[in-house]
């Protein structure tokens, strides 16, 4: 397997796990679209930290459909730079020398062209973050100003696999810090 395939991977596996035991929550439906709130799913394997997340465009922007007016559409662009910076979003534990890798965004409705009739009625936005650590055995710990960032989000739902097992946590105003080795 190519290696930079390998930290893909590893979060696609740990999102599926996620999304399987969401869809057995609740009489086995799916979990709701949540405004308000976003959900991070962290993979730690070996050198590579790899976040995913997800949200509602609402959550972050406050419409879920494609900007119709310039002010919408600079508001869509803020967000978006927002996002693409993860240096910004995300402090990994600074005896763990990581760096920032490749962002990668999936807009929905805030992609270039989009048209607002085409946008389904409760859009969300992906993006997947990935930072290699040369001192993996010090990654305790993340630092994220998703709440500070977005004021909008009142929870963060947050799902952690690594080498010492999986784990849930919630985050909330004024906490900032998600553990990875619990």
């Amino acid at each position: 397997m190519h290696p930079a395939l390998r930290p893909a991977l590893v979060l696609l596996a740990f999102a599926g796990i996620a999304a399987a035991a969401g869809a057995a929550g609740q009489h086995g439906h799916p979990q709701a679209h949540q405004h308000g709130e976003l959900s991070l799913a962290i993979a730690v394997d070996g050198e590579q930290l790899s976040i995913a997340l997800e949200a509602p465009l609402d959550s972050l922007l406050g419409f879920e459909r494609a900007p119709r007016t310039d002010a919408e559409r600079h508001a869509a662009a803020a967000v978006l730079a927002r996002l693409r910076d993860a240096a910004a979003l995300f402090t990994p534990d600074a005896a763990a020398r990581c760096t920032a890798g490749p962002v990668a965004l999936e807009p929905g409705p805030l992609a270039p062209g989009a048209a607002a009739s085409a946008a389904p009625e409760h859009a969300d936005l992906e993006a997947s973050y990935s930072f290699r650590c040369t001192q993996p055995a010090q990654l305790r710990a993340l630092q994220t100003t998703l709440l500070d960032a977005f004021p909008r989000v009142r929870r963060i739902e947050v799902q952690v696999a690594g080498p010492r097992g999986q784990r849930k946590a919630t985050l909330q105003r004024p906490a900032r810090t998600i553990e990875l080795t619990r």
